[in-house]
C-alpha cells in the first residue's frame, strides 16, 4: 500500500517508519528546513518532500493521486484539515491529528469531514498506523525494534479460512499468542477451534514477516483495505 504523510514531527516521523517496515510505500511531506535538514542527515526508509502540505501542488508532487491514504500528522490543525480535504477528493482514505486539549465541539466539527481522527499525544504512531492502514489488520504494541504485536481478524478472501488452529502455519518469526471468535473473548488458542468470519488472532511477529501474516489470515492487502473502505462508505 501506498501512505502519504503530512508533518514530518515525532508522532509522523514514527507511523512513516512503522509503516515502512513492514514494506509499504511512504512519502513524507515537512515544511520546516530545520527539520528537512536533519532528515537530510538521517537514513530513513522513506521518501520526504519539502512543501507545506495544505498545498495541493505540493501533495500532488508527494504522489497524493497515487496514494491509498494520507495521515494528516502535523501539529496544525488548519494545515491538516486541508490536507484531508485534498486528499478524499484524490479518493484517500484520510486521517487527521487534532491535540487532546481540543474542545469537543471543534471535534465534532471536523469528524464528520475525515474517514478518522486521532489523538497523537495520548495513543501515539500505533494508532496512526491502525488508523491509516483501517479494515482487518490492527498493530497492538511495539515490543522491540523489529517485533510488533497485531491483531488481524479473519475475512472472506482469507486462504486459511475454514482451517482449524492446529491446520495455521504461520512464518518462523511469528507466533500465535491468542484468539478469539467473532462474538467472543480472547483466549489461549484452542488447537480445534475453526478459523471462521470475523474471528479474531493476536501474533507476535518479526516486521519482516508481518506481510505474510497478514497474507496469511487476512488476505490480500489490497483487498482487504478496499473491503474496509466499502464498508465505511
Amino acid at each position: 500500500m501506498q501512505f502519504l504523510i503530512v508533518g514530518a514531527g515525532r508522532v509522523g516521523l514514527r507511523t512513516a517508519r512503522v509503516l515502512s517496515e513492514e514494506g509499504h510505500e511512504v512519502t513524507v511531506v515537512e515544511a520546516d528546513a530545520a527539520t528537512l535538514e536533519e532528515l537530510d542527515d538521517a537514513s530513513v526508509p522513506f521518501d520526504v518532500i519539502e512543501g507545506d502540505g495544505s498545498h495541493e501542488a505540493v501533495l500532488e508532487d508527494a504522489g497524493v493521486a497515487e496514494a491509498d491514504a494520507l495521515g494528516a500528522l502535523s501539529g496544525d490543525l488548519n494545515v491538516n484539515f486541508v490536507a484531508c480535504m485534498i486528499g478524499k477528493g484524490h479518493d484517500c482514505r484520510t486521517v487527521m491529528r487534532i491535540d487532546e486539549d481540543y474542545r469537543e465541539e471543534i471535534y465534532t466539527q471536523y469528524a464528520s469531514e475525515v474517514d478518522e481522527i486521532i489523538y497523537p499525544e495520548r495513543l501515539g504512531a500505533i494508532a496512526a498506523k491502525n488508523a491509516l492502514i483501517g479494515g482487518n489488520i490492527r498493530a497492538v504494541a511495539d515490543i522491540a525494534q523489529s517485533l510488533q504485536v497485531v491483531q488481524l481478524e479473519v475475512t472472506a478472501d482469507s486462504p486459511t479460512r475454514g482451517y482449524t488452529i492446529s491446520e495455521l502455519t504461520l512464518p518462523a518469526d511469528s507466533r500465535l499468542l491468542a484468539f478469539g471468535k467473532q462474538d467472543g473473548a480472547l483466549a489461549l488458542p484452542d488447537p480445534d477451534a475453526p478459523l471462521e468470519l470475523g474471528d479474531r488472532l493476536v501474533v507476535l511477529a518479526d516486521f519482516e514477516v508481518l506481510g505474510d501474516v497478514r497474507r496469511i489470515v487476512v488476505g490480500d492487502a489490497a483487498s482487504a483495505f478496499a473491503n474496509a473502505e466499502a464498508e465505511g462508505a
